[in-house]
């Protein structure tokens, strides 16, 4: 099997989460199998539900009902760091069978503190070298970007938000 690379999807425009989905389906068409797993997002999207049709493709999730980090309190946050934390180890467990592995706002999570970026970096470092891994989010850690073969950032010129434009189903999530 080839080498396992490491991608970023970065920056503050639309189009991370949807090209690493990209690669994830194109991925999972070849046979081969891929693990998702989702940081700070609980709710559903078409991206998730699309993937669950897919037998070669296991979806880890942030637990239902996470605030926005800025809207927890202390204890709220020790707890969600936690179960941050524990989506982060499960996403690395038992990586030998799979091609791909998308770590999807993940960038936010190390930036929140939800996840510690020393350990996402060792996880990193300790994958079988076959494995692609697949980052998201906004503002990387350097230590990420020195790791990264790939690094993309998706600028944002217009976007719909900035009037009062929320998210659309099938579109934006």
């Amino acid at each position: 099997m080839e080498q396992g690379l490491v991608h970023i999807y970065c920056g503050d425009g639309k189009g991370k989460t949807t090209c690493a989905f990209g690669l994830a389906l194109r991925c999972a068409g070849t046979g081969a199998r891929v693990r998702i797993a989702q940081f700070l997002k609980s709710g559903d999207s078409g991206e998730v539900t699309a993937m669950q049709q897919f037998d070669n493709v296991e979806l880890l999730r942030a637990k239902q009902g996470t605030k926005f980090t800025f809207q927890m309190n202390a204890e709220e946050k020790v707890q969600a760091a936690r179960d941050h934390t524990q989506l982060l180890r499960q996403a690395f467990a038992d990586t030998k069978h799979l091609r791909m592995l998308v770590l999807d706002e993940i960038m936010a999570a190390c930036t929140t503190g939800m996840v510690d970026t020393d350990e996402l970096v060792s996880l990193i470092q300790a994958r079988p070298p076959e494995l692609e891994v697949v980052l998201t989010g906004r503002n990387p850690p350097q230590a990420l970007l020195d790791l990264a073969d790939y690094i993309t950032e998706m600028k944002k010129i217009r976007h719909p938000y900035d009037k009062g434009i929320t998210a659309r189903r099938g579109i934006e999530r």
